[in-house]
């Protein structure tokens, strides 16, 4: 059995976007999020998942603002705009593009 801990390059911002797709959350949910939608096969790190969220900010994907989680601590919550949607399916139209050719690739001869 495979287990991956890391995700590979060029898949965080669908994981990310996908999660925000859902619900505004924090950091630390959204990592928790891709873990469970995963079944644990992804982690997102800290130190990748905060200076995505940044480039996405700037890009006018997402958009944040400071809330109280439900553990009553100051937390930084990060929701999808409608620019960040178009973003998502695009990156989940391409992901299914190259999921598609990686399955012709495997069952050719």
């Amino acid at each position: 059995m495979i287990h991956v801990v890391d995700v590979m390059q060029g898949t965080l911002p669908v994981l990310i976007l996908k999660a925000l797709s859902l619900e505004s959350m924090h950091g630390w949910g959204i990592s928790e999020h891709v873990e469970r939608m995963s079944g644990g096969a992804f982690k997102v790190g800290q130190g990748s998942l905060y200076p995505a969220l940044h480039r996405f900010e700037a890009s006018g994907w997402v958009l944040s603002h400071w809330r109280t989680t439900e553990n009553n601590r100051l937390a930084r919550y990060y929701q999808l705009t409608p620019v960040g949607r178009k973003a998502l399916a695009d990156e989940v139209q391409a992901w299914r593009y190259y999921a598609d050719a990686m399955q012709r690739v495997m069952e050719s001869d």
